[in-house]
Order: structure tokens, then sequence, then C-alpha cells
């Protein structure tokens, strides 16, 4: 698999979960790949992973609110690879669930600092290498944001702040070829899984209200969709929110 042969791929939040799959599908159709994860063991083990597989990455410990070093290492990813054509911003630290009242300002900067302010750093960083032949930023978003799902104050306050940044990005950089998209994912990730656990009803009731009836495999569903967002097939497209979530939400 080919698709994306001789391009540059950046991906935070690459140690687990979705950033992993999405590392291990882009590295699966040809992209050279910076895994960028603040625990250097875990971008480490997938580096090996896509070893293993027959592709090639290199692992980057960084903290994604960390400006300079954001900097720092979209810079060492150029210096390895020698350009750069993907960034895809998945990092992002929870806060504790609670009603809104009780959000702490502690949640609210956490949540704020890990999403929009580090998906602005990345973006920042990545521009003056995408604007000489153009290229593609995913961006995170979610469904609770969307819905404005019961106790995600914090987090849903991120994301969409996610989501309004990149709506800004396309418009600005689409005339370098920069096409700026978001997805809004439900995966396996190990957060959801944790959630399944401890909460089985509230999980059964989302995968009733989900009309393809499962939770979405972080490599095959969203690693795959990242792929073909990234591609030439979806050139066309930017500003866009994507819900690949299996039908749970529906934008209006």
């Amino acid at each position: 698999m080919t698709r994306l042969a001789g391009k540059v791929a950046f991906v935070t939040g690459a140690g687990q979960g979705i950033g992993r799959g999405i590392a291990l599908a882009l590295a699966g159709e040809g992209a050279a790949v910076a895994l960028v994860g603040r625990t250097t063991a875990k971008v480490d083990a997938v580096a090996g992973e896509i070893a293993d597989r027959g592709g090639e990455a290199i692992a980057l410990g960084c903290d994604v609110t960390d400006r300079d070093a954001v900097f720092a290492t979209v810079a060492a990813t150029v210096d390895r690879f020698g350009r750069l054509d993907v960034i895809v911003n998945n990092a992002q630290s929870l806060a504790p669930n609670s009603r809104l009242e009780d959000v702490t300002p502690d949640d609210a900067i956490l949540c704020w600092s890990s999403g929009p302010m580090a998906t602005m750093h990345c973006m920042q960083a990545a521009f003056p290498h995408l604007r000489e032949r153009g290229g593609s930023i995913v961006n995170f978003g979610s469904n609770t944001a969307i819905e404005g799902a019961q106790f995600f104050g914090a987090y849903a306050m991120a994301k969409e702040g996610i989501r309004g940044l990149s709506r800004v990005a396309a418009r600005e950089w689409g005339r370098f070829g920069i096409r700026v998209n978001v997805i809004c994912p439900f995966a396996d990730s190990p957060a959801a899984l944790d959630f399944n656990e401890h909460h089985p009803r509230a999980a059964e009731a989302i995968l009733r209200n989900t009309p393809l009836g499962r939770i979405g495999d972080c490599e095959r569903d969203i690693g795959r969709a990242v792929v073909a967002l990234v591609s030439d097939d979806l050139d066309y497209l930017t500003g866009a929110t994507l819900m690949v979530d299996g039908g749970l939400t529906f934008l209006h």
C-alpha cells in the first residue's frame, strides 16, 4: 500500500489508542511518521511496531503544552526526513467528569492547554514547512462537545475551540494548498474502554444508539479515515468536520 509514499506525517499522542492507530495506518500506506508523545517508552514501542511491519518512523518525546518543545520537535522531524506533509493533532488531556458548576480552573486549563493551545502550537510550527508544497492538517473534535454531553464541560470547551481554530486555518491557509479538517471519532481508545468498564449501562446505551452497532477500531476505522483524508482522494475538502463514529452523531 503506497498511497502516501514519500510523505512525512507528524502525529501527536502517538503512543497509544487513536494516535497509535493513526500512526500505524499512515505508515502502512507508505508515509514516514514522527511519533510524538509525553511518554518516550510508548512512542518507542509504536516505532518498533512500524519497523516490524516494514515502515519508517521516529519516536520523539514531547509535551505538546510546551510551545518551545513543539517547535523543536517539528524541526527535528524535518531534519530527519527533509520535509513535512501531514500534521495530526490527536493529543489531549482529560479532566475528571463533573457538573459544570464544579469545573475547576485547573480542569479547564488542563483541557485548554493540551487541546486548542497545543493544536495551535503544532500548526504554527508546521506552517513554514507545509506552505512550501501544501499539505494536510487533521485536528480532533468530539461528539461530546457537539451534542453538549453532560459532565464534559471543560473537555467540550476545548474541543469546540479546536474546531473554531481549524475553520480559521482552513480559510487563511487554503491559498497555500494547506487543507485543515476535523475528525470526531468513536473508537476503542484507552479512555473509551475505561469508561465502558466503569459505566457499562451507559456504554450499552451508546452502542444501541450507534447505527453501525459497534465501537470503532483505532487503526482500521479512525486510522484509515485519516489516511483517506490526507490523501489526494480528498484534496478538495477543507474546513470540514467528519463524524467518524458509526453514525452516533449527526451534524445539522
